[in-house]
């Protein structure tokens, strides 16, 4: 199976670890690639971004509905055990969840969580969209695939988006949305949760403060479960990498992995 990666190389390489991004469910590594990857190149780290199986540019799009997120898992293990030295991971949204899951079983010098999924799973989240979105959440367990919850460019930018956000831009980022796989949900509503006391290695945790998707109060449950406590960013809505203020998200990053000597 081919698994599609996005690099940027520095043009002067300062630190020897790597940065491994993971997207969330309905994204790519395009999320990432905008901002984060120039961003953390020109800082001197090399900087990558997978298409999960089923995403983007990678293979079995075909069969993405029935992708767990143990596939994904291993995914990522696959690209990062190509990788010169194991890479910081990195992951937003469900890609968080994958961190913690590849986290269990496999070591890195650090974790990085965006507006990820909680520990206890997605039931808030499904309740929520149920009630304000009954029809699309009822399309989509009759189709056995997520992407009636996002179909319009209103539910995006609902989802992953401030209101202020130019509406050419979210109908550039609307471009590259995709179906999410029904298995990958059932394992975040209830099948394969992480075990957070299994991760021993540094946990950053990161929030926002509009985030429709996951409130403060998960966030702050997210790092608590890894023995931290979350930094929320104010006026920011769930696809942190792409807000107006991404660059604030990116530093904090930034300074955290120079603060553990990264």
């Amino acid at each position: 199976m081919r698994l599609a990666t996005v690099v940027r190389e520095p043009a002067t390489r300062s630190h020897t670890t790597p940065l491994l991004f993971v997207h969330g469910a309905w994204h790519g590594a395009w999320c990432w690639e905008e901002f984060f990857l120039p961003y953390f190149a020109q800082h001197g780290y090399v900087a990558c971004a997978l298409d999960l199986r089923g995403h983007g540019k990678s293979g079995e799009r075909e069969r993405l509905r029935w992708m767990s997120i143990a596939n994904y898992v291993s995914d990522l293990a696959e690209v990062a055990r190509q990788m010169e030295n194991p890479p910081v991971v990195i992951g937003h949204s469900m890609g968080g969840l994958v961190v913690q899951k590849y986290l269990e079983s496999h070591q890195a010098p650090a974790g990085v969580l965006l507006a990820s999924v909680p520990p206890g799973g997605v039931l808030r989240l499904t309740l929520s969209i149920a009630r304000r979105h009954p029809l699309c959440f009822l399309q989509a367990n009759l189709t056995l695939g997520l992407y009636p919850i996002v179909a319009t460019p209103q539910l995006t930018r609902e989802a992953f988006f401030s209101a202020n956000m130019p509406e050419e831009q979210l109908k550039t980022y609307y471009a590259h949305i995709q179906n999410e796989s029904f298995r990958a949900y059932l394992d975040m509503l209830a099948l394969n949760l992480p075990r957070p006391r299994k991760i021993k290695i540094p946990m950053l945790v990161l929030g926002a403060e509009k985030d429709t998707i996951f409130t403060r109060k998960e966030v702050a449950a997210t790092a608590r479960a890894y023995a931290t406590q979350a930094q929320i960013f104010p006026n920011m809505a769930h696809d942190m990498m792409l807000e107006k203020d991404w660059e604030a998200v990116a530093r904090c990053i930034l300074e955290w992995l120079d603060s553990q000597g990264i």
